[in-house]
């Protein structure tokens, strides 16, 4: 499995706890697609969450979200975890 790290911009402040909901129901859906849903960080003056995710591929992990709640990243990269 590989490592993704995707970025949605909201467009506005974003509440910690509208983050939250969303993580919580990414958490429900992942099963289905094989995926791991590890982190997520929130920036909500700039209206920016940030999640980190292990799966087969990014495409995976777009279903995740289309599915669970239809926050769609912006971008997504492919990440390696440094020492």
């Amino acid at each position: 499995m590989a490592m993704f790290m995707d970025v949605h911009s909201l467009g506005g402040p974003v509440p910690l706890a509208e983050a939250a909901k969303a993580h919580a129901a990414d958490l429900a859906t992942q099963g289905r697609y094989g995926a791991d849903f590890q982190r997520y960080w929130v920036d909500e003056d700039a209206g920016k969450i940030f999640c980190l995710i292990e799966a087969p591929d990014a495409e995976a992990a777009v279903s995740v979200h289309k599915e669970a709640h239809g926050l769609l990243a912006d971008e997504i990269f492919r990440v390696t975890e440094g020492s």
